[in-house]
């Protein structure tokens, strides 16, 4: 009998890693399984081209039915994962079949985080996530509707610049003083919140929400400072949780996710993890434990757990990156910014800067960077290596935009 490799979750690292299955040579059958009715697709474009585009659209596929046709590999979709049986190895479907699997994946994704506050308009508070959700929001972000979005970080933030541009009327709520608190330096947090003022977008910070109140169609929401916001639709931007039910009811080991080592395993060795459901040891930061929620990583976990499914023996090595797109700003994040305890800065030229994070050794620990187009893509890759080499480059070499970040390479 050839062997089996099932795969849970039809997202970023599920498909990445039944199409490597493939490119490895694997000759057995794979089964990938997606509860949602669509072909797997991307999700990031659901907070920008997908709201902003004039005309509707579907979702953008990861691969067609006929990529999936001729790589062999079985794609469900509209199906949900009722159990696993480990000692048996066997995964049980919503319509009463049942699969036998050798090596098990769970890429089962997250969920976006729902708020928890007093009124009787918490149900008319929307979340993104799955492409049902973009077409609700597609159809309140118009001209003359007034949005409400609580919650400053990537997403809360492509939510209201995709918002704006559609015409709409868009106030921003960040319970923090600034926006971005835990994702980037201040200055380039400044950067953003520049360039939403001049789009129109209201920021509140600093001021927590006490109710949302249901006004008819409306919604108010009661601020702590006697303020008071209305709204034709309240979308919630306030991160996500890791989607571990299966994984908690058949027994494995959970962390801030379903936990697994550098190779992906989780605490049962036929069974992998991989992508925003799970924690895991980042080897270039000594180990420490991480959860990440990004296409990268997703794309990064799929490939990894596609070479250690069929038995080999590799660590992750990656090295973390993050970008999210604000109007004609590109920001990008390489490495794990908290990790730094001083920052070094590199002006780019108009609008565009370098925010080198440095932690107390000296070492390159992250960085972070903002500026129209790609102007800051070249050199967030090149700190992205001098990071993964564990590099302590001189501060000045750093702050200085005539020192190429390659010679640090070479150095």
């Amino acid at each position: 009998m050839s062997e089996h490799m099932v795969i849970i979750g039809a997202g970023e690292a599920g498909c990445r890693a039944a199409f490597a299955l493939r490119e490895l040579g694997f000759t057995g059958s794979v089964t990938l399984i997606g509860e949602e009715v669509h072909l797997p697709y991307e999700r990031p474009p659901l907070s920008k081209d997908a709201l902003t585009g004039e005309a509707a659209p579907g979702p953008k596929t990861i691969a067609t039915a006929a990529r999936f046709e001729a790589s062999a590999i079985t794609c469900l979709t509209g199906i949900k994962v009722q159990g696993i049986d480990r000692m048996a190895r066997q995964v049980y479907l919503s319509d009463g079949r049942s699969l036998a699997y050798h090596r098990l994946l769970l890429a089962t994704g997250a969920h976006a985080r729902r708020i928890a506050l007093p009124g009787d308009a918490v149900h008319h508070c929307v979340t993104l996530r799955r492409f049902e959700d973009l077409e609700r929001l597609r159809s309140h972000f118009r001209p003359g509707a007034k949005i409400a979005i609580i919650g400053g970080g990537f997403i809360g933030l492509e939510l209201a610049a995709s918002a704006i541009q559609r015409g709409a009327g868009v106030t921003l709520i960040e319970v923090q003083q600034r926006i971005l608190s835990r994702g980037v330096p201040e200055e380039i947090a400044r950067m953003v919140e520049a360039r939403h003022l001049a789009a129109g977008v209201q920021l509140v910070c600093g001021i927590p929400i006490l109710s949302l109140q249901d006004r008819g169609r409306q919604v108010v929401l009661r601020l702590a400072n006697g303020q008071e916001i209305v709204a034709d639709l309240v979308v919630a931007g306030v991160g996500a949780v890791p989607a571990t039910e299966l994984a908690e009811a058949t027994g494995l080991a959970i962390e801030n996710g379903i936990a697994v080592d550098a190779r992906l395993r989780t605490s049962d060795p036929s069974i992998f993890a991989g992508g925003d459901c799970c924690s895991f040891p980042l080897p270039v930061y000594d180990n420490r434990r991480v959860r990440l929620e990004s296409w990268r990583n997703a794309q990064d976990h799929g490939a990894l757990a596609a070479r250690n499914m069929l038995g080999a023996d590799d660590a992750i090595s990656a090295v973390p990156w993050f970008w999210s797109d604000q109007y004609d700003l590109s920001l990008q994040v390489a490495g794990l910014v908290d990790q730094g305890c001083s920052l070094v800065r590199r002006d780019l030229g108009p609008n565009a800067v370098l925010q080198f994070h440095l932690d107390e050794s000296g070492r390159l620990v992250a960085a972070s960077g903002i500026g129209p187009g790609n102007a800051v893509a070249r050199d967030i890759r090149l700190a992205e290596m001098l990071i993964a080499r564990r590099a302590r480059p001189s501060v000045d070499a750093l702050s200085t935009p005539k020192v190429n970040l390659k010679s640090l390479l070479a150095a």
